[in-house]
């Protein structure tokens, strides 16, 4: 008997008897397949298809429960659900825009590399022992020199292996580096200074320092009303945070410029506003985008507005993917998940 799928709730089994018959010409026995049925013959197809289709929104436990079968049983049915898919869905031959970035697998410095396309918006790789140059090499080997050729640009943050092996494997590939990862190197700089202030003042100044910095470094979009009050307190209390969130919030603008020419005056600007405000985790991070420079202004370019979001998206798609996974430590399994869930089933 197969497991099939469930009718008003109830548990459907089917049974049936499969032909064997002897043929000649094979010199041996044979047993007639059934496109019906799955591969170990446990369960039919659309069943196993039922439980992959689940297990891409919801834990394993929770499928297994649902379904009335074993952890293992679901655990192997999305295992080969996803095989399935990638097969059916591979990634694209000609790879124009792609993105870069690490994963954090373990506590620790535990890195895989991974490798999207950011015009069909899903990673296409997941390897690696790390994040090094020899990491993102192994992609570029993987999918040839031909398609590697073929690359135009590439997103990624300020690290330097990644830029190295890019230059080695696709030096025709125009670099751009992530929005996102230097939006944090800023509020990295902006917590700088609220804990200088917090130290620097006292008495009653400090109790609006205290404790916000949530506030201060969060979206001011997302924060309620009473988040909001708390940050009008803070910027009324402390010019130099204030002058320093204002400097924050303004530098997001540099993405929306069409002219590198324009670009670089806006950011000669802004730095111009760090005179005199004794600002030093500001004034370090203007180092850092000097240093980096072209590949902040490479977005600049009309063939290189692509969308810098999917690669913040995409992180945090994956941490939702590793929380539902917590426990399981089969290194495959994560890297079937996060390569199959962002594939549109219809």
């Amino acid at each position: 008997m197969v497991r099939d799928l469930d009718s008003g709730g109830v548990p459907i089994y089917l049974e049936f008897e499969m032909r064997r018959v002897n043929c000649p010409k094979c010199n041996g026995v044979k047993t007639e397949t059934l496109e019906w049925l799955s591969k170990y013959g446990r369960f039919t197809k659309r069943f196993e298809e039922k439980i992959g289709r689940m297990a891409r929104q919801m834990p394993l436990t929770e499928v297994a429960k649902l379904n009335q079968i074993s952890w293992d049983q679901a655990w192997e049915i999305e295992i080969e659900y996803m095989k399935d898919l990638l097969m059916r869905h591979p990634p694209a031959v000609n790879l124009r825009a792609i993105g870069i970035d690490e994963l954090s697998i373990r506590k620790g410095q535990t890195y895989r590399t991974i490798a999207a396309d950011l015009y069909e918006k899903r990673p296409i790789w997941m390897g690696g022992i790390g994040r090094m140059e020899d990491d993102l090499a192994q992609f570029y080997k993987e999918i040839g020199p031909e398609r590697s050729a073929g690359i135009e640009i590439v997103v990624m943050d300020m690290w330097k292996p990644f830029r190295k092996a890019t230059i080695t494997h696709a030096p025709q590939a125009s670099i751009v580096y992530d929005k996102f990862h230097v939006l944090k190197h800023l509020s990295f700089a902006l917590d700088e200074v609220r804990r200088q202030e917090y130290h620097r003042v006292n008495g009653k100044k400090r109790k609006y320092i205290k404790g916000q910095r949530y506030t201060l470094l969060s979206n001011k979009a997302n924060l309620d009303e009473e988040g909001r009050r708390s940050l009008r307190l803070l910027l009324k209390a402390n010019k130099r945070l204030h002058k320093a969130y204002l400097l924050k919030e303004a530098f997001g603008q540099l993405w929306d410029y069409s002219y590198p020419a324009a670009a670089r005056k806006f950011f000669d600007n802004w730095k111009l506003q760090l005179k005199w405000q004794r600002l030093g985790p500001y004034e370090k991070f203007a180092a850092l985008v000097e240093r980096h420079w072209d590949g902040l202004v490479s977005y600049c370019h009309p063939d290189h507005k692509v969308s810098l979001g999917f690669m913040e998206g995409m992180n945090n798609k994956i941490r939702v993917i590793q929380r539902r996974a917590y426990g399981i430590r089969n290194e495959e399994y994560l890297r079937l998940k996060v390569l199959t869930s962002f594939i549109k089933v219809d």
